[in-house]
């Protein structure tokens, strides 16, 4: 995981600053707020369970530090929630038992919190009530959990499970090829939907989404890998999402839609969905991408094609290794403006690896550990940006926009990853902008600097709103009594 997300980000940096790369402004400068534009009412912001769920789901404390915006106390200091609103659980491809002899074949370079315990363990137990649905318990905790604290579920798998593989390994083929047995692609499409069935009859959860794949293109699925994984050719995709909504509907589970395919990168994701034939097409209810090409790609097209399509996007995966969290924040924005998902998901809100994670934890020991800086930069995002908000546009990469309209405020984030600057908001698109003071939230990335800090000392002067950035920071001004 870590060393081809490493692999992809030197990639990134290697081509930032191209067509649509970041551009770090290094003097003042002024933004423009686009109160005309609307690119959608926000779905919210996740996080994938998967690795950090199988240790710490059934922790109370991650559940009101992730899923709410509470306080709450960690580490001795009180955090700010994040107010997560998307929890995407990872249908596991691993167990330990013997079918007829075979059993499992894991890599050697997998650590055991990333194998995820499937239910369908034996190829020969067909009836579902049979299935072993005390697997997984922590993960299932954390579902249950972000879902009692008002988060929407997604459904998605890394991997069929062991036996549907080609090599029995859930982490890939040899060469990194297609491992999916083609008598069996049916069969992964039933493990889901027997599985969101499941759930929503004795876990009270109802997935609102349901995704087959993980990053299925790529050719970094080997049976040697750190992680569960399988590469799936897009010929293939278009038939199992055909059998992933028959057996959802054989269900009665018709409400729930079917996403795809996570692809890594932006340009992969519009590839694998130009591929799709009529019929793929009218069953995908969302597309779903990864953000891990980074500062470049084109975001602007694969959001035209899916627009065109008149379907979805969530950018629901997206991850890096910076703990400041200033790359998060320059990427985050490039989505809002280029992009344009209405949903955004952090990959693993904790992680062993530093700087990938907003808590870092002992790979070994599997104890919590040290907050990122990460945290507090997320939280000047997910705190403000709320489901329900009508995301608008802006002249610049680095601010997000978005306006609730019933309660007439406008929020701004916006991130300064240079030297000191004065930025300038322009309202001057607004019909009323209110000369009353605003709050502000500010986290500056360097040792010692804010960490989400407010203050309420900001006063439009007319329709435009000036603001001394610090160097390396990030922040979010909130206005009420804004009229579009």
């Amino acid at each position: 995981m870590v060393t081809r997300r490493t692999v992809l980000s030197a990639a990134a940096a290697a081509v930032a600053g191209t067509a649509l790369g970041a551009r770090v402004a290094s003097a003042d400068t002024t933004i423009t707020v686009d109160a005309g534009a609307n690119f959608g009412t926000w779905e919210g912001w996740g996080t994938s369970l998967a690795w950090w769920a199988n240790v710490f789901g059934d922790r109370d404390d991650f559940a009101e530090l992730f899923f709410t915006t509470n306080s709450v106390s960690y580490g001795g200091s009180s955090r700010p929630g994040l107010g997560l609103s998307i929890a995407r659980y990872n249908l596991g491809a691993s167990s330990w038992n013997s079918v007829n002899g075979e059993s499992m074949v894991a890599s050697a370079n997998i650590p055991r919190f990333k194998q995820i315990e499937g239910y369908w363990q034996d190829w020969n137990v067909t009836d579902p009530s049979q299935w072993q649905w005390t697997a997984d318990a922590k993960q299932r905790a954390a579902l249950t959990k972000a879902v009692a604290r008002g988060a929407a579920a997604e459904l998605f798998a890394n991997s069929p499970m062991w036996w549907m593989c080609l090599n029995h390994n859930p982490s890939g083929a040899s060469g990194g090829g297609n491992n999916l047995q083609s008598w069996n692609y049916r069969q992964h499409a039933v493990h889901l939907a027997e599985t969101a069935r499941h759930a929503r009859d004795s876990w009270g959860v109802t997935f609102r989404t349901v995704e087959a794949f993980n990053e299925p293109s790529a050719n970094w699925w080997t049976a040697t890998g750190t992680q569960e994984g399988c590469h799936i050719d897009a010929s293939i995709q278009r038939t199992i999402v055909g059998y992933l909504r028959e057996e959802l509907n054989n269900r009665g589970l018709s409400g729930v839609r079917v996403s795809a395919s996570d692809e890594s990168l932006f340009d992969q994701a519009r590839t694998t969905w130009s591929s799709f034939d009529s019929t793929a097409r009218s069953v995908v209810a969302q597309v779903n991408t990864h953000g891990y090409q980074y500062e470049s790609g084109r975001r602007d097209l694969l959001y035209d094609d899916v627009r065109s399509a008149g379907k979805i996007l969530w950018n629901s995966e997206y991850g890096d290794g910076d703990g400041t969290g200033l790359r998060l924040a320059t990427n985050l924005c490039l989505d809002f403006r280029w992009l344009h998902p209405t949903a955004w998901c952090y990959w693993q809100v904790m992680d062993p690896s530093a700087g990938w994670g907003v808590i870092r934890y002992d790979a070994g020991t599997l104890q919590a550990g040290a907050v990122e800086t990460k945290l507090y930069v997320l939280a000047q995002f997910t705190r403000h940006v709320r489901p329900g908000m009508r995301v608008l546009g802006a002249s610049t990469d680095n601010v997000v926009a978005a306006y609730d309209a019933g309660a007439r405020r406008l929020v701004l984030a916006a991130v300064n990853t240079g030297a000191a600057q004065t930025i300038t908001f322009d309202l001057s698109r607004f019909t009323t902008v209110p000369g009353t003071t605003a709050t502000r939230w500010t986290t500056v990335t360097a040792s010692g600097g804010d960490r989400y800090v407010r203050r309420a000392d900001v006063t439009p002067n007319g329709k435009s709103i000036r603001l001394a950035f610090p160097a390396g920071s990030v922040q979010t001004i909130q206005v009420d009594g804004v009229v579009l």
